[in-house]
């Protein structure tokens, strides 16, 4: 009988380093989305805080730190990546552990404004996109979650689906910076 190996959904495509830009896949434990029951949206968020100190950010907000981050994800409805929930928290919101449905990696170096400006329709520099600001947009033809977590730093989210697509497109646009800075 063939024995099964879980394998991590970039496994076969990721670490990769071009032009001093880096590319690497996040692990999370848990991926959970959120979605606080009618008039529940203080209730969960003051849970959130005393267990995990985290808050239900605002609207194209985050909040927390790599060991653990709540992201906005849509109307009504949060992405929490880390914590284990507890039970209480499923008595005031809907709770859906999605840690199997998701490809998350971090772009990082000087130029990542550059790489994601080649595919995302919407302007990314840190003028106006500053640390802890989240959105949902297409990555050039995949729906993606963009969350600034640092000065040259992104978290992007995708579905697992489209890993690979996700992927090849960031490194395509990061040859192409690299190239254009003479680091290609």
């Amino acid at each position: 009988m063939a024995e099964l190996i879980a394998k991590n959904v970039c496994a076969d495509v990721l670490p990769l380093d071009i032009g001093g830009i880096s590319l690497t896949e996040v692990i999370e434990e848990k991926v959970t989305v959120i979605a606080p029951y009618k008039g529940q949206h203080k209730a969960v968020s003051d849970l959130l805080q005393q267990t995990h100190g985290l808050v239900l950010p605002a609207v194209n907000r985050t909040s927390g730190k790599d060991s653990g981050r709540a992201i906005w994800f849509s109307q009504g409805q949060w992405v929490v990546l880390g914590p284990e929930l507890g039970p209480k928290l499923a008595k005031i919101a809907a709770v859906v552990d999605q840690s199997d449905a998701w490809a998350i990696v971090r772009l990082e170096g000087a130029d990542a404004e550059d790489v994601l400006a080649r595919l995302v329709p919407v302007n990314l520099r840190r003028s106006a996109f500053k640390r802890g600001h989240t959105l949902r947009s297409n990555l050039y033809h995949m729906m993606a979650s963009i969350t600034r977590i640092g000065n040259n730093t992104f978290q992007i989210m995708v579905f697992r689906s489209m890993a690979e697509t996700l992927v090849h497109d960031l490194s395509v646009a990061m040859k192409s910076v690299a190239a254009r800075q003479g680091r290609g």
